[in-house]
This record gives C-alpha cells, sequence and structure tokens, in this order.
C-alpha cells in the first residue's frame, strides 16, 4: 500500500514510454505515480531499437548507463530475400556520419529496469508488482484508478491526469473503445531465444537480419543480444501461423526449414538454457492497430498503449520513447498551468501521426509480395538518404516523405506486370 492516495499525474505501465514519461513529469515537481504489473525486472520482447532513440537517451540523461550495459551494437540492417540472397548489409554509419548512426540490441529486462529507476530518481513514486483493476475517466474532475498491490489489497488512486503506457493491454483505448485493427496487417509472431547461433565475426558489424521464407508468406527476424544468445522469431499471417495445426514449436521449426537463411544461421544452436527462456516458445497475435483518439481531457496514450504497426523495421520501443517523452513533456506543461486539457496533453499528437504514417506505408511496401528494397534503389538510388532517415526513425522533422512518390507507382506497376 502507498500513503498517498492522490496524485498530479498517474502512469500505468513502467515499459520504456511510460519511463520516458513519468520521469519527465516528474522531474518538474509534479506528484506523479508509476504503476508496473509484473515485477521487475521481467522479460520483454522488442530488443531491437532505432537509433533515433539516442537522443531520448540523451533527453533523459541515460546515455552513458546505457552504454555501461554490456548491449550489443546495432550497426545497420540486412535484407534477405525468398530465393535467400543476402543484401549487403545496410549500415547507418555508411549513410550518416551523425551520433546516431549506430544503436543497440538490448535485453529488456536491463534497460525497462533503468528506465524505472530513472523516474524514481526524478521524483516519482513507482511500484510493481501492481495490477490496475479499474479505471473510472471523469469528463470533469479527478480520473480514479483501483489497484490491487503485490499484497492482495485494493487501494484507489485519484488523479488529474492519467497516461495509459499500458502496452498492448490498452487499458483505457479498451475502455472508450477506440481500438481499430488494420485489416491488411493482422500478424502473429512466434519467438524464441538460442545459443551458439551465428554471429558476426571479427571486423563483421552485428545487424538486425531480416529474412523472408522462401514462399514469401512469413519473415524472420534475427537479432543477435549481449548475453550471448539470439532472438529469433517468425511473423506471418494471423490464420497462416497460427489456425495450421501444431504447436507454435511445430509451426517455427517448419518456417525454418522454409528459409536457408535461418536454418543456416541455427544449424549448431540449441534453445536458449538461460534462465526465463529455456525451452520456451513465445506467440504474440493480431498486434497491429491505431487508436482513434491519443489524448482526452486528463488522459493521453503512449507507445503501444496508443498503436502498433509492425515489428518488421524495429519501430516499437522507439515510437514508445518518443511518444512518452513528448506526452510527458505535454502534462508537466499543463499541470505547470492548469490546463490539462486534450487539446494540451495531445499537442504533439498530429506530428506523431505524420511520422507513424510514413513507417506505415514502408511496412506495406515490405509485405507486398513483388516489392524488394533491392530492387527499388536500383531504380531510385536518389531516394538512399531518405530510406535511412526511416530505417533510422528520422520521421518527426518533416522533412522524408517524397520516397513514397515514386515508391507507390513503382509498387503498382510491379503489381500490373504480375498480373
Amino acid at each position: 500500500m502507498i500513503a498517498n492516495r492522490s496524485f498530479d499525474c498517474v502512469v500505468l505501465g513502467a515499459g520504456p514510454g511510460g519511463c520516458a514519461a513519468a520521469a519527465l513529469v516528474a522531474e518538474q515537481g509534479h506528484s506523479t505515480l508509476l504503476i508496473e504489473r509484473d515485477k521487475l525486472p521481467r522479460f520483454h520482447v522488442g530488443e531491437s531499437l532505432m537509433p533515433e532513440s539516442h537522443w531520448i537517451f540523451e533527453r533523459l540523461g541515460v546515455s552513458h548507463e546505457i552504454e555501461q550495459l554490456g548491449f550489443t551494437r546495432k550497426n545497420g540492417v540486412q535484407f534477405v530475400s525468398s530465393s535467400g540472397k543476402e543484401s549487403m548489409p545496410f549500415i547507418f554509419a555508411d549513410h550518416d556520419d551523425g551520433p546516431s548512426n549506430e544503436s543497440w540490441h538490448v535485453q529488456r529486462d536491463k534497460l525497462d529496469k533503468l528506465l524505472f529507476d530513472t523516474a524514481y530518481n526524478r521524483g516519482a513514486t513507482c511500484i510493481d508488482q501492481t495490477r490496475v483493476l479499474d479505471i473510472e475517466i471523469k469528463k470533469k474532475g479527478q480520473h480514479k484508478v483501483v489497484m490491487q498491490t503485490s499484497d492482495g489489497k485494493e487501494q484507489e488512486i485519484v488523479s488529474k491526469v492519467v497516461i495509459d503506457a499500458s502496452g498492448q493491454s490498452s487499458l483505457i483505448a479498451n475502455r472508450l473503445q477506440l481500438k481499430e485493427y488494420y485489416e491488411d496487417l493482422k500478424k502473429s509472431a512466434i519467438w524464441g531465444y538460442f545459443d551458439n547461433a551465428e554471429r558476426a565475426g571479427g571486423k563483421n558489424p552485428e545487424v538486425t537480419c531480416i529474412l523472408h521464407t522462401e514462399s514469401k508468406d512469413a519473415w524472420f527476424w534475427y537479432i543477435p543480444l549481449g548475453d550471448g544468445t539470439v532472438s529469433v522469431g517468425v511473423v506471418g499471417d494471423n490464420d497462416f501461423l497460427l489456425k495450421r495445426g501444431g504447436s507454435p514449436q511445430q509451426t517455427f521449426e517448419t518456417e525454418v526449414n522454409n528459409c536457408p537463411g535461418i536454418k543456416r544461421r541455427l544449424r549448431d544452436a540449441t534453445q536458449s538454457s538461460l534462465e526465463g527462456h529455456k525451452g520456451r516458445f513465445n506467440v504474440a497475435k493480431e498486434f497491429s492497430y491505431r487508436t482513434t483518439q491519443q489524448a482526452g481531457d486528463g488522459w493521453v496514450l503512449v507507445g503501444d498503449a496508443g498503436g502498433f504497426i509492425d515489428p518488421i523495421y524495429s519501430s516499437g520501443v522507439y515510437l514508445a520513447l518518443w511518444s512518452g517523452m513528448k506526452a510527458g513533456e505535454a502534462v508537466a506543461e499543463g499541470l505547470g498551468k492548469n490546463d490539462v486539457s486534450a487539446k494540451q496533453l495531445g499537442r504533439w499528437s498530429k506530428d506523431y501521426e505524420s511520422g507513424v504514417a510514413l513507417i506505415r506505408k514502408l511496412v506495406r511496401a515490405f509485405y507486398n509480395k513483388d516489392f524488394s528494397f533491392a530492387g527499388f534503389m536500383k531504380e531510385h538510388p536518389q531516394h538512399a538518404g531518405e530510406l535511412t532517415d526511416l530505417l533510422v526513425g528520422r520521421v518527426f522533422d518533416g522533412k522524408v516523405g517524397a520516397i513514397f512518390e515514386d515508391m507507390d507507382p513503382w509498387i503498382e506497376k510491379l503489381q500490373a506486370e504480375a498480373v
């Protein structure tokens, strides 16, 4: 139980977005409660970060601490075609000489615990092992949050502002029926962790590798982590992966045999023996959606609580961090001037949706079976810089988008030729 029953701001969920928001509200002197359902540190997927995350870590003052956690450097992205042809890795530093030209493959238990501690050190009250049982969003006055703490006791909290960072639980969006699923992006994922899987050797840079299966009905992510394991996941249409019969492990192994690049990389691998990973396959389904409203009077959504596109470009953690930072700044400013209106708390949402729309367009291009980055870039090399901007997450400055003026008709032409 906590002594204080009233806060300026309550944050639901201690993932990257929630922790960023809580830290930035608390550092301005506003009473802030950060609630996490699970016991920290805890396992979570979402290990590959976009390089633009660098600036948010700087804003939070944790860049040095990130460097000390032993994460694998992410130097770029490599795409492998359905035929097994391996493209040259797309190395960020070859196209960008700024400080955000590389990133990390992170163990989320370590990253999220660092950010949780950061919120605490900025002045937030931080509790884990606490479930949110109910939320009452009021049109006027303070919102109510009913929670159950680790000792099993229920407690009611009132708050001027609620920041929902509850991930795909989407507590407020589900309560207010704001969710809309993308009909063409109803994907599922099955993933696990492997010891002795192939890694870059010598001077070769580590990258996030994206590999199509031979049928192009699915693709694999391949993410080398700092603990010696590799995170490997297969993504495909929900029905294709989960309604074909057999266990998730059987489906995963079938698709490994349908992907020469993954089969080779896992040739000498065994499932991880690390605690929490041993013999475990994880499943997530139908995870691509948006919300029709990012903020209301006294509440705001950040990260996956406000929408999720797809894991293909590793945008999830970055978008959570960016939205958490912007929401935290907007909430702190609003509390300071006694304005917690939807307009104030969501003042960043238009720019956010514009950036997300660009990533969404790139996701849809990837899922078009007639599309290939190599083919498009061969015909349109002038867009190399803009493609770099998209892959590193530089989508919120209003300077990208021209690439789709050529990409959209190029895809339409390929589709017409395939008929």
